[in-house]
C-alpha cells in the first residue's frame, strides 16, 4: 500500500471519508503507529496523557473538525480553555462537545466578519472590538463556566489599551464596535462598552466601573499594575519578618552631621558624582561649589542640606498627598542647580537602566498613590524604610536623582523613629544593586531585605564626634574600595 502521510508522521491526523486515506490510517492503527484522541482525530505520539496531546494541538484541531468556526467570548482574549476546561467558539449552532481534557461551548451567531482573524486552517478568532462585545453579552453561567469574563477583567483589558496605546487606540476600537455592532445585533452590549469606554476617559460618570485599575484611571491616577505586584511581594516579606532595632548613636548635633556628610559622599559617589574626600570636605565646610564643577559640586551639596537637617529628615507621609508634596520638595533641594532635570517636578519622559524600563511617567503619579496603601500598613521601621526605598527606586519618578531621593526617604523612616540611617558605600554598591535588580527582575524580595539588612547593621557603627575617626572607620571596612579590590566588613564597635 502506497504510504500516503510523511515519514516520521506527524503528531495529530486526521480521519478522511477518501478511501485511500482511511485505509492508511487502518493500517498504522493495526501496527500500533498511530492511536484514536478523538472522533476522526488520531496521534502518532503514544506516550503522554491524551489530554496533554489534544490541548497542545487544538487550534489544529478545530480548525479541522469545524472549519468556519470562530474562537469567541472570553476565548477570544485568553485564547485558552478557562479552569473548567471550556473553550468557546461561535458556529452554525448550540451545542456542547468532549473532547478528551477539553469541553467545546458551541454558541449560534454569526459567522466571521472582515476584521476577524484566522488563526489555523478555517479557524477564525474575533476581533477585538466584536470580543468586547461579545463579552458583554448576558450569561447564564459564572466562574470558569461562563462564556464572558467578568467586567473588572474587561475593564483592565479597556485600561490597559489606554494606557500603552493611548486614547486614540481606545477610540478605533469604539468605532469599530460601533461600525459592528448593528450587524451583529449587539447595539445593546455596544451601549455598555461606550458607556465603559466613556468612564474610563473621564468623559461621563465613573461609577459603572467596579475593576479598581479602571477607577484608578477614570479619576485621573493610572497606574501600573505589574508593580504592584512586586510591590505586593516586598510587603509580604517585610511583614513576615522581625527586624532588629539599632537606635542611633549619633545623638549630638556634630556626630548627625558627621554621618550626614559621608551618607552624602557615598550617595552621590554610587550614581557616578565622584569627588575625592578632601574635595567633598572642602564643598560642604565652604558651602561653595568647585569651579570646575559646579553642578556636581552642587549635588553634594543638595544632598548633605537634605540629611544633615535632623528637624527635616523626621518628616514622612501620612497622606499620599504628603508623600508627592515630600518628593517635590527634596527633589527640588537636591538638583537645585540642574534646571535641565525639572526640580521638584515627576519626570516627563521615560527613563531606563539597561534593559530596564522603569514606570511610564504618565502612571507615576498613580503608581505611588496605589504604592502608599501597603506601606501604611507596615509598622517597623526598617521595614518601612525597605519598602519606600524600593518603590522610589523602581518608579523613578524624577527625571534624574531618583537613588539619592529613595536614599533620602528611606533614611527619613529611621530618624523619625530613632534608628541608625543606612549609608550604601562604595564597595557596597554592587551588592545594592544586585539585589535591587533581583527584585525588579525576579521578584526576589529575601534577596533585597537581606541585603539591606547587612549594610544597615553596618552602618549602626558609623557614629562619633570626630570625623576623622569615622573615616578611620570606614577605611578600615573597605567602604571607599571598589566592590572588585575588596568585600564589605562590618566590624563591630
Amino acid at each position: 500500500m502506497e504510504n500516503i502521510f510523511p515519514n516520521p508522521l506527524s503528531e495529530i491526523i486526521f480521519g478522511s471519508s477518501e478511501s485511500k486515506v482511511s485505509k492508511q490510517i487502518s493500517k498504522l492503527l493495526k501496527e500500533g503507529s498511530i492511536r484514536k484522541i478523538a472522533p476522526r482525530v488520531y496521534s502518532s505520539n503514544l506516550d503522554e496523557p491524551i489530554e496533554e496531546i489534544v490541548r497542545r494541538n487544538l487550534f489544529l484541531i478545530l480548525g479541522n473538525l469545524y472549519p468556519g468556526a470562530l474562537l469567541s467570548h472570553r476565548s477570544a482574549f485568553e485564547f485558552k480553555p478557562t479552569n473548567a476546561g471550556h473553550i468557546f467558539l461561535t458556529y452554525s449552532y448550540t451545542k456542547k462537545v468532549k473532547l478528551p481534557g477539553t469541553t467545546i461551548q458551541f454558541l449560534e451567531g454569526h459567522k466571521p466578519i472582515e476584521g476577524d482573524n484566522p488563526i489555523s486552517g478555517e479557524l477564525y478568532v474575533s476581533q477585538k472590538a466584536r470580543a468586547f462585545l461579545e463579552n458583554l453579552q448576558v450569561s447564564r453561567n459564572t466562574g470558569p463556566s461562563s462564556k464572558c469574563l467578568t467586567l473588572p477583567e474587561l475593564e483592565d483589558k479597556l485600561e490597559q489599551i489606554i494606557r500603552v496605546n493611548g486614547e486614540v487606540e481606545i477610540n478605533n476600537v469604539r468605532d469599530r464596535a460601533r461600525a459592528i455592532s448593528t450587524n451583529l445585533n449587539m447595539q445593546k452590549e455596544f451601549e455598555r462598552l461606550n458607556k465603559m469606554i466613556s468612564a474610563l476617559l473621564s468623559i461621563h460618570t465613573s461609577k459603572i466601573l467596579s475593576s479598581p485599575l479602571a477607577i484608578a484611571r477614570a479619576f485621573g491616577s493610572p497606574y501600573d499594575p505589574g508593580r504592584m505586584v512586586l510591590f505586593e511581594e516586598l510587603f509580604r516579606q517585610l511583614q513576615k519578618k522581625e527586624f532588629k532595632s539599632r537606635p542611633d548613636k549619633n545623638r549630638t548635633a556634630k556626630s548627625f552631621r558627621n554621618f550626614a556628610f559621608f551618607e552624602s559622599y557615598f550617595s552621590n559617589y554610587i550614581e557616578g558624582t565622584v569627588f575625592e574626600i578632601k574635595e567633598a570636605k572642602e564643598i560642604i565646610q565652604t558651602n561653595q561649589p568647585l569651579p570646575a564643577r559646579n553642578q556636581d559640586s552642587h549635588d553634594v551639596l543638595g544632598t548633605y542640606k537634605l540629611v544633615s537637617s535632623r528637624q527635616d529628615m523626621s518628616l514622612t507621609p501620612q497622606s499620599t498627598e504628603e508623600l508627592i508634596s515630600m518628593l517635590s520638595y527634596r527633589h527640588k533641594i537636591l538638583l537645585s542647580a540642574r534646571a535641565d532635570k525639572n526640580p521638584g517636578q515627576f519626570k516627563d519622559k521615560n527613563n531606563f537602566a539597561g534593559s530596564t524600563v522603569f514606570v511610564d511617567f504618565n502612571l507615576v503619579k498613580g503608581t505611588l498613590i496605589q504604592s502608599f496603601n501597603f506601606y501604611n500598613a507596615l509598622e517597623h521601621p526598617f521595614s518601612k524604610a525597605a519598602y519606600m526605598m524600593f518603590v522610589l527606586s523602581e518608579v523613578h519618578p524624577v527625571l534624574d536623582g531618583n537613588g539619592r531621593i529613595a536614599r533620602v526617604m528611606m533614611n527619613a523612616e529611621l530618624v523619625k523613629t530613632g534608628q541608625t540611617k543606612i549609608i550604601i558605600p562604595t564597595v557596597f554598591r554592587d551588592d545594592y544593586m544586585g539585589a535591587l535588580k533581583k527584585l525588579t527582575k525576579q521578584g526576589d524580595a529575601e534577596s533585597y531585605i537581606k541585603m539591606l539588612q547587612r549594610v544597615y547593621e553596618f552602618s549602626e557603627n558609623i557614629f562619633g564626634d570626630d570625623m576623622d575617626e569615622m573615616q578611620e572607620y570606614l577605611k578600615q571596612c573597605n567602604a571607599f574600595l571598589e566592590h572588585t579590590e575588596a568585600k564589605l566588613k562590618i566590624i563591630p564597635r
